[in-house]
């Protein structure tokens, strides 16, 4: 059996090195001898014999007893590792390796006895948050933060010290896997072999998942034999000669453990389990995770507690251990003794948390040896906080946060780790400012626009693909919708201040035109043109000049919007788009939340107005007569008619016969039998006291308050239903998509289902100039204006231009603040060229120009909102960014173009529900504004104001300072925007917030204004303190690097003090009593099986020459 050549006895105890058939051969060429390993059972590894002293100083130091290949070698510890490195660097070294990693499912089962028979019941998984069975054992937790005790983590940390290890097992069946454990832990004497049945049992016992019928499974029913409990049960697992040829594989893998037999694809074709496996459950695991399998439990055929971390070579599937179809990577396996359960589930919940943190996780994955995983534990220690026992309940289950911080910082070297949560708390990332740094003069001219256009190029396909989720579509009828009211009510308003030059159908071409340009080549599609009211003041002021000059009003505005566009041209050709730098948080929330509130105000304001013309009947106990009745105009004895009107409204037949008649007798007929639009076809004049309002109907006004409260109610309702937990996440994201849609169809049901005639949407029918004889075309030369006012229109032109310029580039900065959290790029530059284009298309056609509008913009921004997917039950939706792309923009001006086509479905629409719109679009603008954070903090008591940062940072008093002035400048915006006669100085009052955002640096401190606003550009002065502190911070810097040199504040190494803590010197304690306790039993044992071994056994494994 022995090699005469060989100078010693090689024993194998084939467990730490796996032998294949490819390098046996290799391996024992160069050691000049043949190994052959023979697996002799019932045979213990004697001891080995090393002086008390040193025995009794290992012991000391935390050490198991037995020195062997399972138990924690010292000089495997501390290989290759200085005294001095603490856990972090050591797991910064380990994450330094480039090997794969995958998420980790983890499921912890605890195992339950039925008639002598064990199986594993499921406790709780974890994909990010831990999730318990209830009591009942019907129904899952809800997901929370797993709170642990540091006692079971020490305990945990010391079984791994003293329990087996197995990295990188090459097993595919629980049943090999368990053989495996068995003999390691037999073979470092933590286990008796005479259990060794009984803990086989054990580990491959069934598993009762908890989303299959549990309660039928788990214990075996009264008229219901043993073997048909068996039977059953092995259903849930393999086909009963699965189960028999399991049993023959296992005979052969007892052999050699670390051996593969040469038919195992045979044997162990399938360890999949054939059970109905958690289909559902699958969408919330991530792609490509593996699963980790804790198994916990107590037997009463242990007197101690053993311990194995097995990690496999590669996921399989072994077995039905996991209640979802994913292989396993990860088994650990905790059995004590009767009266550990508690205990044991305790330090189960440790493992399972330690296998879902970030970093931990990858420390499974890439440990080459014990060492590595307590070092990953004590990293984990030294990350965790404590809360104190007398302040909180442990039975209190702790909500998953909104936002978990990253953890890059645990694995980058030389990375600055917070000392603590009150340190973490005030280590916030710095304001990024909110100047981009495409806002900065090229020196070259156009050089802005060409960068621009370059930045977006790359983007431009994906603007038309990015745009497939049902989310745009939502987004595009809410948008067609919520701009469609202002536009025909502005067409109107201009009308009037026209004299119908410029009308609703006018409005609406512009909608069109303007919204398909602008989206196709703007630099950020998701700004909204529209109508503003400085606009339409301005457009008031240009046709009363021209009238009191006796002026032609259209050639006049369309020499205004020549010359707009040319001073446009100028300010992008020197990239003066760099000046909305100076345009800073103040002045962006101050200018929107005026918006906001006017669209408030006017969606209220035109609501009421309604009684106007459908007025309250406040005595209803009265007789109500309409006073109102058509009067002849003419003094003579004909009237003549409008045939015209009359074909419109009285129908075709009765048209021919009034066009044969010509005229008719006034005094032969009845004008006050006339309607009104009768009497208006035979150029009669309604005369009485209520011509002024409309014929009494009932509760029209109350039916108007419904449907516009219903609107708002029910968008805002659906609008944040997706933050509740009715529904499935699917269901309750298309309801909140189409939030609005759902509101005004059920308005609109409500309205007609009712029947009461409430004021409808008008949209013009015919596609026509409202001015009958005006051309789409406009000539600029006119014979009633003279030559030079081509020069005098260069006055108004420029006004128009400032206009333009703060609307648009405010609501662009807007929009393109870092909290949309855009991807793309702007392009302020090319969006101004974009607009100053589509302003000279409207002046040589006649029609009004349109800029960014504010609220529209953040409607688009907030309808195509993106958010993650919750895969881990429990973990919170995290804002993405925004669907950047130009469909939705594009079809919105499309479906504007197409409304004269679609009056039909246009008119059922109540007014009263568009107001709604505009009233969510209102409050929807105000919201996250910290504007309007601050002025409720006004009227909070200090212990009931939420955590801001900037109460962190800034004294509540100086807050409210800012506030103040803040309200004093948004009341002034508001009375010039209000006050018709100075409102053409909104855009000057707006420009103003700007200079007196610059006059803040003299009444608050940088450090005060850098949280409750943007930092302005740096001027001279600034630059230079800046200087002053850079050589500060630069001097303070070279006095911490001297510090470092003395290791002055350095943090303490966690391995070294937790070795020194007394709840470890207790944990060991108690593992030393129970060990010394329970070995003269083992010895007893192992002495009883060596008298009873045969002549000859002298190891469990050797080697020799021949077999």
């Amino acid at each position: 059996m022995t090699d005469p050549n060989a100078d010693e006895t090689v024993r194998d105890y084939g467990l730490s090195r796996n032998f294949s058939s490819d390098n046996f051969n290799a391996e024992a060429s160069d050691a000049h001898r043949q190994m052959i390993g023979v697996r002799l059972p019932r045979r213990q590894q004697r001891p080995s014999r090393s002086n008390s002293s040193s025995r009794r100083h290992r012991e000391q130091n935390g050490y198991p007893k037995n020195s062997d290949t399972s138990g924690p070698n010292p000089a495997e510890i501390t290989t290759g590792l200085p005294a001095s490195l603490s856990p972090s660097e050591h797991i910064q070294q380990i994450l330094g390796e480039n090997e794969e990693t995958h998420a980790v499912f983890c499921q912890m089962d605890t195992l339950y006895t039925a008639l002598n028979e064990y199986q594993w019941r499921e406790t709780a998984r974890w994909v990010k948050y831990e999730e318990d069975v209830e009591d009942g054992g019907e129904r899952w937790s809800k997901p929370h933060v797993a709170s642990l005790s540091l006692h079971s983590l020490f305990e945990l940390r010391s079984s791994l010290l003293m329990g087996a290890v197995m990295l990188d097992m090459d097993a595919f069946h629980i049943t090999q896997v368990a053989d495996l454990i068995i003999d390691q832990l037999i073979n470092a004497k933590l286990l008796e072999s005479n259990l060794r049945n009984n803990v086989r049992a054990a580990i491959i016992a069934n598993h009762a998942h908890q989303h299959q019928k549990r309660r039928r499974s788990m214990m075996p029913s009264e008229h219901e034999s043993m073997a048909d409990f068996r039977k059953r049960s092995m259903k849930r697992n393999f086909s009963s000669q699965m189960s028999f040829r399991s049993r023959d594989s296992s005979a052969k893998l007892n052999r050699n453990p670390n051996s593969v037999p040469e038919n195992i694809g045979d044997i162990l074709t399938e360890s999949a389990s054939s059970a109905k496996l958690n289909q559902q459950f699958m969408k919330k695991i991530p792609e490509g995770a593996e699963a980790a399998n804790i198994l916990v439990g107590e037997l009463d055929c242990l007197k101690y507690q053993i311990t194995a971390f097995v990690r496999l070579t590669e996921a399989r599937s072994i077995g039905d251990l996991t209640e979802v179809p994913i292989p396993t990577r990860f088994v650990f396996v905790l059995l004590g003794p009767p009266g550990s359960q508690n205990k044991n589930v305790e330090m189960g919940r440790s493992m399972s948390t330690l296998m879902v943190d970030e970093v931990f996780r990858e420390v499974a994955y890439r440990g080459k040896n014990r060492q590595d995983l307590l070092s990953g534990i004590d990293e984990f220690l030294d990350q965790v906080t404590v809360l104190p026992p007398g302040e909180w309940d442990p039975k209190i289950r702790i909500e998953p946060p909104d936002k978990v911080p990253s953890q890059d910082p645990r694995r980058q070297q030389n990375a600055k780790v917070p000392e603590g949560p009150k340190v973490a708390a005030e280590m916030i990332e710095e304001e990024e400012s909110h100047m981009d740094p495409t806002l900065v003069r090229t020196g070259k001219l156009f050089g802005g626009l060409i960068a621009d256009i370059k930045r977006k190029i790359p983007w431009y396909a994906s603007d038309f693909k990015d745009c497939l989720h049902i989310q745009c579509v939502a987004s595009t009828l809410y948008l067609y919708l919520a701009t469609l009211t202002p536009n025909v009510t502005f067409g109107g308003l201009l009308g009037l201040a026209t004299n119908q030059y410029m009308g609703t159908m006018e409005c609406i071409l512009t909608a069109a035109i303007v919204g398909i340009l602008f989206a196709l080549f703007a630099g950020q599609p998701l700004n909204i043109l529209g109508s503003t009211g400085p606009m339409l003041v301005l457009e008031m002021i240009v046709y009363s000049f021209c009238m009191d000059q006796g002026w032609d009003y259209l050639p006049f505005r369309a020499w205004t919007g020549i010359w707009t566009t040319v001073i446009i041209m100028i300010v992008v050709a020197f990239d003066l788009s760099a000046l909305v730098r100076y345009i800073t948080r103040f002045t962006e929330e101050s200018f929107a939340c005026l918006i906001a509130i006017i669209f408030i105000y006017e969606a209220i304001k035109k609501v009421i107005g309604i009684t106007k013309k459908y007025p309250v009947d406040l005595h209803p106990e009265m007789e109500h007569v309409y006073n109102c009745s058509c009067m002849p105009t003419l003094d003579n004895n004909s009237t003549f008619f409008n045939t015209t009107d009359l074909t419109m409204s009285a129908g075709p037949a009765y048209a021919v016969e009034a066009t044969t008649m010509g005229f008719m007798n006034a005094t032969t007929m009845d004008y006050s039998s006339l309607s009104e639009e009768m009497c208006k076809m035979y150029n009669g004049t309604m005369i009485g006291p209520d011509c002024s309002t409309h014929p009494y109907v009932a509760d029209v006004f109350f039916l108007s308050l419904i449907l516009f409260a219903g609107t708002y109610v029910i968008a805002t309702s659906l609008k944040e239903f997706k933050n509740s937990g009715y529904f499935p996440t699917f269901v309750r994201q298309i309801f909140s998509d189409f939030a609005v849609l759902i509101a005004i169809i059920c308005m609109v049901g409500l309205d007609m289902a009712i029947g009461i005639g409430t004021p409808k949407l008008e949209v013009p029918e015919k596609f026509s100039p409202t001015k009958p004889g005006r051309p789409w075309f406009i000539n600029p030369i006119s014979d009633k204006n003279p030559w030079w006012i081509i020069l005098v229109t260069i006055i108004p032109a420029a006004l128009s231009t400032i206009l333009i310029f703060l609307d648009q580039q405010i609501t662009a900065v807007i929009v393109n603040r870092k909290e949309n959290k855009l991807q793309k790029g702007n392009g302020y530059h090319l969006d101004l060229f974009v607009v100053g284009i589509c302003v000279l298309i409207c002046s040589l056609m006649g029609l009004p120009w349109y800029v960014a509008a504010t609220v529209s913009a953040l409607a688009h921004i907030m309808s195509l909102k993106k958010e993650s997917e919750c895969s881990a039950p429990g973990e919170k939706p995290v804002f993405l960014g925004c669907r950047e792309q130009r469909v939705t923009a594009l079809a919105v001006g499309i479906l504007s173009g197409l409304s004269v086509f679609m009056t039909k479905i246009l008119k059922v629409i109540p007014m009263p529900v568009l107001y709604g719109v505009f009233l969510y679009m209102g409050v929807a603008a105000l919201k996250g504004m910290q504007f309007i954070d601050r002025i409720a903090l006004i009227f909070m008591p200090k212990k009931y104001q939420p955590d801001h940062m900037y109460l962190r940072h800034v004294p509540i008093k100086r807050v409210h300072l800012f506030t103040f002035l803040q309200i004093i400048c948004l009341g002034v915006l508001w009375v010039v925007k209000m006050v018709k006669s100075i409102s053409i100085l909104f855009p000057v009052m707006v420009l103003g917030t700007c200079i007196v955002r610059k006059l803040f640096d003299y009444i608050f401190q940088q450090r005060e204004l850098k949280w409750l606003d943007d930092l302005m550009p740096e001027d001279k002065k600034m630059a230079k303190e800046d200087l002053l502190k850079a050589a500060e911070e630069e001097q303070e810097k070279l006095l911490e690097e001297e510090e470092k040199k003395f290791n002055y504040n350095d943090r303490v190494n966690i391995s070294e003090e937790v070795n020194k803590t007394g709840m470890w010197l207790q944990v060991r304690r108690s593992s030393t009593r129970d060990d010394h306790h329970h070995k003269n039993d083992r010895n007893k044992n192992m002495k009883n099986e060596e008298n009873t071994e045969k002549k000859g056994q002298k190891a469990a494994f050797y080697f020799g020459e021949n077999a």
